[in-house]
This record gives structure tokens, C-alpha cells and sequence, in this order.
């Protein structure tokens, strides 16, 4: 056998239209590049990922809330079959699935040295899944979309790198030359980012030869409709599907050809014969934000619309294919340089463009903060989005374990920030030039990895630069600076800056006159705090990271004047709904309000707060409003320090005063006081939805109550011995929030004047792999002291009388009507209503229900409950619950309970319960949680 030192790869496929099916016969010469004699190879079989809802696809899906995989039928799903593979001579080898499911393990017949190659003949099926799952596959219009389909080597280079399918783009394979023979149905068109002359037609099909030199893995589109247009320009070759409706094909060229001279000339000539960017490779990674709105209200210029996507699509595709790093722990210098370019590309070709385009002209907008930040500003801004949540990630964090807003959006950018960063630091000459160096060597090398990217750009600079890596690259420790103890002359300032986090990156500092830069200097090697003398040189404002170039943590301290105003002096600013954080403002934002509920009607008002976009560590959150009904104000106020700690264990803590008062009845108002400290603890893997949350708060309550509810013996609400009172709260949560296996387990203790109780709440639910889904609460209480005349502190089987005002019904007092037929599960969580339904003793029961069609599902609840020196009752019901939505729209539909038949009894729609969520907050959170 002949010795090569390179893989080579040739592959047969024909792909059966009816069936979905792909089969292929494929022969892989595997050269041992290593220093280490081989056993065992392993293969990436990445379709075999949508097999099964136990893969680490569907478990991904699962952790993002998507139960789509999960929950998949058979001919939805994507496997692998395996007929055989054999030797060169044409003797079977033994192989097994690792314990990831799309992972091959080869036992060879003999050990494989190094320097020496091994042939193995493989045969097998592939059944694509619909690529409604992750944009690969067969779709519903009948076209294919095909990408890390056939079998690949894994990565060794001393170990094995078994990366299994995550949905994340990031397949870790050799470099091989490969040959592909597909065959595929008629009457679709071809595109690809391998090199191919023509494709053949025959009666019952067509055949295309394919080739690549040095390259991954093909990408294979069939379409019904010919999409592609191939763009020959003196730059580069490119096929693209991109296009804008109202930019016109002659436009687009150009366009084209512009960005095609501007990545050569900053990276360096392609390669291979032809780059495929793709509207689906877009798709994936599009520009997010005001990009993604409806083409009629989008606020760009479609020329500058079409070039950021072909841009950024191009320049992804471009690195893919020819820099070869570990994607799934070293995506971040692709990331880096991609985004680099990009930024780049608007100061050159597009400098005046903003943040929210035309939209910053509009008369009622242009005077938002928001409108006068540049297209380039939202890098640092979406960066600082989990950062000031606490959530942000080192960019060495593994791809699979970043939260999906990270992995998307904030890492990517942050990365590419930060050669911005570092560029205006030593110089964007230097690392315009390292990268093209970094890239013309590195290119299309079958190992490359971080340690190659430092070694340049350190060689590059004069500077040290090694705070880039240890510091901006491999933390996630903030930058956030300070000026403070100025002091100052006719010819000089003096003043300390100071590092308020101690992380040891260099700040620069601007001297401002009429808001034009008169001076700029760098400092660096700043630990804690360094005293500095400056010539004033005209400047009246000292200004720390001025063109926002740093991706600093809180810029709000970042300016001192030098004519006698101090930023504990800056004006307040009012803004209408919200803004982005204005450091040179102390911003308020109102917006009109109108709330409603059977008391105090229609309930107008205005909301007055500090919280921009970005989280901040104070907040304030007022809420006057007016009843109509009761013909006085109401309303709602807080006041919330919040304090992060680090990334695991105690990660956050809360502490403030909340107060409201609104109507419970008709001329009966209740208000509340309650101060609260709030602890929460997290593990380290910021993908686990596992969280602790210990809360302590003194509720205070005070109502006055109106005639009419006191001479109303339906309602008892103990108003007359105890209208006002005050309780003790102490809570401790512990939960999991998991799509497939959600468990949570709450323990709550009360102290007031009159009572002293406490209670054990756990839940679980299990999705099957059957599709079933099992769900589960247990509730226990008891009094250890009761003084109290009457059930208003008492447990409750069906409807809590909510003595806290923590429960939001519609509906508070109502025992009749619709609102009355609002559930919230709590307590002991029966959907059935009792007359005796209060135990001012004991209670302890068990809610259940199992699906039985898709969000139709069978519920039972038993439990006993106690009074006061009374025996216990046992209390039981039934019946079926609409889950529409869990935890948001639900129906319950009563069939059998301790009162018989309940769906035979008169008045029957008067037993139907429901659960609605109407706070738009709540709402948001069922959409963002797959993010956060």
C-alpha cells in the first residue's frame, strides 16, 4: 500500500427522492499524521444525531426549551445504517457506537503506525431528517440541504477529539482530498461548495462528479427553483442565493465584487476554486437586532443591508473553509477576525451609518440616546448584555457550553471588540498586517490553534500584549475604570484613576474642548490606582474610553469637567418607555400605563424608572395610577439594590422595599410594605438551569375596609380582628428547569403575631421517551401555632385566600363569575371547589396528571386536610386539563370528585378552572428562556 500524506476520500452516493434515503459506498485511505501507533479510529456520523431522543441533539433541544426533536416521529428523523465495513481485503472490521450516538468506534485488524495508511471500505444507509430541526435535511418544498452528512474521521493529535452533533456548527474533522460521485433526482438544481464541471442528466435523474483538495465536508444544495448565481470577479469566485428585492441584480454585482477585493486584500487570496455563501448558512448567523425585521420596515438602505449579510456570510464561510482550528473550543479567533473585518468594513465604506439607521431622523426618535449611537456601537452593547446580567462567558469557553445568547451573539461579538480594542491599543496597521500574515500561513494546515494566533500577534507588537489573552480572552473579569481627586492648575491637571476591578488591561484617556479631542493617552499596568499629572492642554473635560472602544463594564463614572461641575452633578434626563445607558445623563423613563381589575376599574397612570436595557446595580420602579372606579390613586413602587457575586455558588444578591395598594373589594383598599433580601446560588455550568434562591421579607399588610364587606358573611377575610397585620417570610427554593426532566422542591416558613406555620411543596415532571409527559406535586403544611378566629390564615384545598397579596387573580375576593373560576396552583392545588375547603390544622396532598394526546392530559388530585381538634377528611378529584401552554394557558374540565359526577351536574361551565398569564414580563421570560 502506498503512503500519503494526506487523507483521501471517495464517495458513492445515490439519494432516492421517495424514500429520503441516501445510499453510499465510500472508500477512506486514512494516514496516520501522528506520532502514535493507532488500534482504534473513530468516525463522526453526525446524521445519526436526529436518531433517537436520547442523543445530545435532542438533549440540546431539550435544554433550550425545544421539545421539537424530542418529541419527532419516526419518518421525521434522521440515522445511519450501517451494512458493513471492510478492509482492503475485504475483511469485516469490528466497530460500535460510542456512548454518543453519532460517534464511530473502529477496532482495526492490526496496529496502524505512524507515517503508514489504512484502507476501510464502508456501506451504508442514510435516512436525512427533516430539516425543520436544524436547517439540514430534506424540506418540505422538496429540496435538500446537506452538510456534515457522510462519515468523517475524528481529530487525534494525541487524543481523540469525539465531539458529538450539538446542532452548533462546529464538526472537528481531518483535512482530506475528496471525491464524490452523487446521483441525485430530477428536476432539482445543484449548488456546491466543492469544485464540479456540469451536472448529467438521464431519464431518472442526474449525476454530478465532485472534487476538493485540502477541504472538510461538502455542502450538498438541491433546490426546486434555480437560486444561484455564480459571481466571477478578479477576486474570488463566488455562488450565492443572497439577494434583496429591492436592490437590483447590476447593484448586487457590484456590491459584490467590492467585498470580494475588500476580504482578499484583508485576508489574503481563496484557495479553493469557489466560495458558496448561502442564505441558509445566514440563516444561521444572520445579523441580529433591526436586521431581522420585516423587509417594508427595515431601517437600512438596502444596498448596506445586502452587503452586511454577504459580507459577514462570506467572511464565515471563507474562514471555515480554509483556517482549521478546533470550532467547538477555539471558535473564538475565527469569530475574532470575522467580526474584526466587519467592523472594519462600516468605518471604512459606511462611517456615519447608525445603530437604528433612518429611524434615528424621525421626529419623536432622534432624541433617544439609542439614535445617536453608530452601527458599530452594538457590538460592546450586546457584549455588556449578559455581562451586567452576570451570565457573560470567558471566550475560552467550550462552544457546547456557552448559554445560546452567547453563543450566537454576545462571545462572537466580544471577540471581535476586542481585537478592535486591541488594534487601537498598538495600532491597527500591526494587526491588519498580523492577521493576513496569521492567515496566508496558517491556512488550509491541518493543525492550527490559538497558541499560533498569540505568537503573532505578540511578535507584532512592541508592546506587551499578553492582557489580551490572560486577561480580555481567557476571563470574563470586567474593565471598568475611574477618575477620582482632581485636582487642577491653569497649565495641569492632577487627578487618581482608579481600577475599580482590578483587572489589568490598559484604559485610554481623552482630553475634550467643545466635545473635540485636544488629547489622547493610553495607561496601562494600573492594579489599583495610580496618581497622575497631565498638561491641561485646552481641554475642559477629562473623559476615560471617549470613542467607546473598550468594551468597559459602567462608563457612567468615566468623566470628570474641568470648570467646576462634577459627575455628581449631572442633569437629569427624561426619556419616553427606555433608552440605552447615556453615561453623561442621570436617566429617568416614563411611559403611560393602564391597568384593570373588577375593583378599581380602569386604572391609568405613568411608570417612572432608571432601568435602561442594560442591567444596573440600583433600580427604582414607581407606578402611581388613578381608579376610576374607587375615584382615588393606587399603585405600585420598588427599590432593589442587586449585587453579583461570581460566576458559581452565591452568584446574586437582592435587597429593597416594595410597596402597593390597590382594592380588594368595593371601597375596601389594602396596601402593602414589605423589605426583602433575596440570595441565590448557581453550579458552575452556566447551561444548567439548576438554581437556589433563599428569600427573607417582613410583609406588611393594612387594610381598610369598606361597610359592605363587613356586613357580607360569603366573604371572610377575619377583617374585623385583624385588618392590619404583619408576617415573616422565610423561603428557600430549589429547582430545575428542564424541558424533559423539571424537579423543584420549596420549603416556607412563616411567623406572625397570630400563627406560626410552615410547608414542604415538591414538583416533578418527566417528559418520556414515549412522548408521555408525567407531572407531579406534592403539598404539605402545618399550623405550630394558631390563635386566629377564623379560615383567613387557614390552608386551602382549591383557592388560597392569599393573605400575602403574592397571587395574581383577577378576581381577589370574588365567589361567583368567571374571575372566580381563575386557579393559580398553590397550597393544595385541588381544581375542584368545595364548600369546607380550609384546614386550620394540617393538609397534605398529591396533584397529578399524564397526557394522553399531545396537550390533552388526564389530572387527579387526592389529599387530606385538617381542622383545629377535628379528624381529617379525605378529599379527592378529577378530570381532564387542556396544558396549552404550561404554566400560562391552561383549562381544567372537572369529571369526578368527592361531589360525583360533576361533568352531569348542573351549571356545569361554573366548574371549569383555568389558569391565563396576562403580565407581559412573564410572557417575555416563556420566549427569552431559550436565550438565557
Amino acid at each position: 500500500m502506498a503512503v500519503t500524506a494526506q487523507h483521501t476520500n471517495t464517495v458513492s452516493a445515490i439519494l432516492k427522492d421517495s424514500t429520503k434515503v441516501i445510499s453510499i459506498k465510500q472508500n477512506f485511505r486514512y494516514f496516520n499524521n501522528s506520532q502514535d501507533t493507532l488500534n482504534t479510529l473513530y468516525f463522526n456520523d453526525w446524521n445519526n444525531a436526529y436518531s433517537s431522543n436520547t442523543t445530545a441533539l435532542s438533549k440540546r433541544f431539550g435544554e433550550d426549551f425545544d421539545r421539537r426533536l424530542h418529541l419527532a416521529k419516526p419518518h421525521e428523523r434522521g440515522f445511519t445504517k450501517i451494512t458493513y465495513i471492510k478492509d482492503s481485503a475485504n475483511t469485516n472490521i469490528s466497530w460500535d457506537r460510542t456512548v454518543h450516538a453519532d460517534i464511530l468506534k473502529i477496532e482495526l485488524k492490526k496496529p496502524l503506525p505512524p507515517n503508514q495508511t489504512v484502507e476501510l471500505n464502508f456501506r451504508y444507509l442514510l435516512r436525512l431528517p427533516e430539516a425543520k430541526f436544524t436547517g439540514y435535511g430534506h424540506r418540505n418544498d422538496g429540496g435538500y440541504y446537506l452538510k456534515d452528512w457522510y462519515l468523517t474521521p475524528a481529530v487525534y493529535d494525541g487524543e481523540w477529539h469525539l465531539y458529538p452533533n450539538k446542532g452548533l456548527e462546529d464538526l472537528y474533522t481531518e483535512v482530506m482530498d475528496t471525491r464524490i460521485d452523487l446521483t441525485f433526482p430530477p428536476n432539482l438544481y445543484f449548488a456546491s461548495n466543492f469544485k464540479y464541471q456540469n451536472v448529467s442528466k438521464f431519464p431518472q435523474g442526474q449525476n454530478v462528479a465532485l472534487s476538493a483538495i485540502k477541504r472538510k465536508n461538502a455542502v450538498v444544495i438541491l433546490d426546486k427553483t434555480k437560486a444561484f448565481t455564480t459571481h466571477i470577479t478578479p477576486y474570488l469566485q463566488v455562488t450565492t442565493d443572497l439577494d434583496a428585492v429591492r436592490y437590483d441584480e447590476i447593484a448586487q454585482g457590484i456590491s459584490i465584487n467590492r467585498i470580494n477585493k475588500y476580504i482578499t486584500d484583508n485576508l489574503g487570496q481563496y484557495p479553493h476554486g469557489n466560495l458558496l455563501v448561502s442564505s441558509y448558512e445566514y440563516k444561521k448567523n444572520p445579523l441580529y437586532g433591526l436586521n431581522q425585521l420585516p423587509s417594508f420596515i427595515r431601517p437600512y438602505d438596502e444596498q448596506f443591508q445586502f452587503e452586511m449579510a454577504y459580507l459577514k456570510t462570506s467572511l464565515n464561510s471563507f474562514l471555515e473553509e480554509t483556517l482549521f482550528m478546533d470550532p467547538r473550543k477555539e471558535r473564538w479567533v475565527n469569530d475574532a477576525i470575522a467580526n474584526y473585518l466587519t467592523i472594519k468594513f462600516v468605518e471604512e465604506f459606511y462611517p456615519n451609518q447608525k445603530l437604528i439607521g433612518k429611524l434615528a431622523n424621525i421626529w419623536g426618535v432622534k432624541g433617544f440616546h439609542l439614535a445617536k449611537m453608530d452601527f458599530n456601537e452594538q457590538y460592546t452593547l450586546l457584549q455588556m448584555l449578559p455581562s451586567r446580567s452576570n451570565i457573560d462567558q470567558s471566550l475560552t469557553t467550550p462552544n457546547d457550553s456557552l448559554i445560546k445568547f452567547n453563543q450566537k451573539i454576545a462571545n462572537r461579538y466580544k471577540a471581535g471588540s476586542g481585537l478592535a480594542y486591541l488594534a487601537n491599543y498598538i495600532g491597527k496597521e500591526r494587526v491588519d498586517s498580523t492577521i493576513i500574515d496569521f492567515y496566508n500561513v496558517h491556512k488550509l494546515a491541518s493543525r492550527t490553534n490559538v497558541s499560533d494566533f498569540e505568537a503573532v500577534l505578540t511578535a507584532c507588537s512592541d508592546d506587551d500584549v499578553s492582557w489580551f489573552f490572560n486577561e480580555y480572552v481567557k476571563t470574563r473579569a470586567k474593565i471598568d475604570f475611574k477618575i477620582k481627586n482632581l485636582k487642577k492648575t491653569e497649565d495641569s491637571v492632577t487627578f487618581t484613576l482608579k481600577n475599580k476591578t482590578g483587572t489589568n488591561v490598559p484604559i485610554s484617556l481623552f482630553g475634550l474642548k467643545n466635545d473635540t479631542v485636544v488629547a489622547k493617552y493610553w495607561f496601562k499596568d494600573i492594579d489599583t490606582s495610580r496618581t497622575i499629572t497631565l498638561p491641561r492642554a485646552g481641554a475642559e473635560k477629562l473623559v476615560l474610553n471617549y470613542d467607546q472602544k473598550i468594551p468597559e463594564f459602567n462608563q457612567r463614572d468615566n468623566w470628570k469637567t474641568l470648570n467646576g461641575f462634577f459627575s455628581s452633578n449631572k442633569k437629569l434626563k427624561f426619556t419616553f418607555f427606555k433608552d440605552t445607558e447615556n453615561p453623561y445623563y442621570n436617566q429617568v423613563f416614563y411611559v403611560p400605563i393602564a391597568n384593570f381589575n373588577i375593583y378599581d376599574g380602569l386604572t391609568p397612570g405613568l411608570r417612572l424608572y432608571n432601568k435602561p436595557f442594560l442591567e444596573r446595580p440600583f433600580t427604582y420602579d414607581i407606578s402611581p395610577t388613578y381608579s376610576f372606579a374607587e375615584k382615588t390613586m393606587v399603585g405600585r413602587a420598588s427599590l432593589r439594590y442587586r449585587k453579583y457575586h461570581g460566576k458559581s455558588g452565591l452568584y446574586v444578591s437582592n435587597y429593597g422595599v416594595s410597596g402597593g395598594t390597590s382594592h380588594f373589594q368595593e371601597n375596601s383598599r389594602f396596601s402593602t410594605l414589605t423589605p426583602f433580601m433575596s440570595f441565590a446560588w448557581r453550579p458552575d455550568d452556566l447551561r444548567s438551569n439548576k438554581r437556589q434562591i433563599l428569600t427573607l421579607r417582613h410583609r406588611n399588610v393594612f387594610r381598610n375596609i369598606g361597610e359592605n364587606v363587613l356586613r357580607n358573611d360569603d366573604i371572610d377575610l377575619d377583617l374585623e380582628n385583624n385588618p392590619d397585620y404583619s408576617v415573616f417570610n422565610a423561603r428557600y427554593l430549589n429547582y430545575n428547569n428542564n424541558l424533559i426532566n423539571y424537579r423543584s422542591g420549596t420549603i416556607d416558613f412563616q411567623h406572625a403575631a397570630q400563627f406560626t406555620k410552615v410547608s414542604v411543596e415538591l414538583e416533578y415532571r418527566r417528559l418520556f421517551e414515549s412522548n408521555r409527559q408525567l407531572n407531579l406535586r406534592f403539598f404539605a403544611g402545618k399550623f405550630i401555632r394558631n390563635k386566629t378566629n377564623s379560615d383567613f390564615f387557614s390552608f386551602a384545598l382549591d383557592r388560597p385566600t392569599d393573605y400575602m397579596f403574592d397571587l395574581n387573580y383577577l378576581g381577589r375576593s370574588e365567589s361567583s363569575g368567571l374571575t372566580s373560576q381563575q386557579i393559580i396552583i398553590a397550597e393544595g392545588g385541588f381544581k375542584t371547589q368545595y364548600e369546607d375547603q380550609f384546614g386550620s390544622d394540617w393538609i397534605a396532598t398529591l396533584n397529578g396528571s399524564i397526557n394522553v394526546w399531545r396537550w390533552i392530559e388526564l389530572y387527579g388530585d387526592v389529599g387530606f386536610i385538617a381542622d383545629r381538634g377535628e379528624s381529617a377528611w379525605f378529599a379527592y378529584d378529577s378530570g381532564v386539563r387542556l396544558n396549552l401552554v404550561t404554566d400560562y394557558f391552561e383549562l381544567y374540565l372537572p369529571v369526578y370528585s368527592n361531589k360525583g359526577w360533576e361533568i352531569a351536574q348542573p351549571e356545569y361551565e361554573k366548574s371549569i378552572r383555568f389558569i391565563v398569564t396576562v403580565s407581559p414580563k412573564t410572557l417575555i421570560g416563556l420566549f427569552t428562556r431559550k436565550w438565557f
